[in-house]
């Protein structure tokens, strides 16, 4: 019997790409848009701020090093929260029954600079009942550590879970802890799976 629903964040309740905050850096530094993510991915620097390792304006200067990037910390956090797109992909209408009878659980590998946009911007958020982000825990999915987390502010047994996630590996992560999980692929899908568990 499903006690608790966890949903993963980008890719499940707000929509994103990275491409839009890309070109938008473009314009402000010496790196062409494509070339920025391979950039990125030549450093540990985006993982280490999701597991919260490295502050906010540090991150910001070591980036901006990076790509020579010239911008204040103000211009990078609106260039780099600009990778959201302002519709969610659930509606709120669908959370709203979960948590009459069901604890919901947010679960996300996020910043603290695209959080506290996010928090601010997406007021759904106020439905769940306890997030857990990588930047606190200190742990990213697919590591068994935020699972963990998500399963004790879950407040039941992992097979009394259910979890949502867009990315496969992340889902592979949460089953082997023992966490019914599914793939999520759409807001109509996403209720089918939660009509068949009596959830809604």
């Amino acid at each position: 019997m499903t006690k608790a629903v966890i949903l993963d964040l980008g890719g499940v309740i707000v929509a994103f790409d990275f491409k839009r905050a890309y070109a938008r850096l473009e314009g402000m530094c010496d790196c062409p848009a494509a070339e920025i993510p391979q950039r990125l991915r030549s450093t540990d620097l985006v993982p280490r701020f999701e597991r919260g390792l490295i502050e906010p304006q540090a991150f910001v200067e070591q980036l901006c090093s990076l790509l020579t990037l010239r911008a204040t910390y103000e211009q990078f956090c609106g260039l780099w929260t600009s990778v959201f797109f302002p519709e969610p992909l659930i509606p709120e209408s669908l959370l709203e029954p979960i948590r009459e009878h069901h604890r919901l659980v947010l679960l996300s590998n996020t910043n603290r600079i695209h959080f506290e946009m996010i928090d601010r911007t997406f007021p759904l958020l106020r439905h769940f009942d306890a997030r857990v982000l990588s930047y606190q825990v200190g742990a990213t999915k697919p590591s068994p550590e935020i699972y963990r987390e998500a399963i004790k502010q879950a407040q039941c047994r992992a097979e009394e879970c259910f979890f949502a996630d867009d990315i496969p590996l992340f889902v592979e992560g949460a089953v082997r802890e023992g966490i019914d999980a599914v793939r999520f692929e759409s807001a109509e899908q996403l209720e089918r799976e939660l009509s068949r568990r009596q959830v809604i």
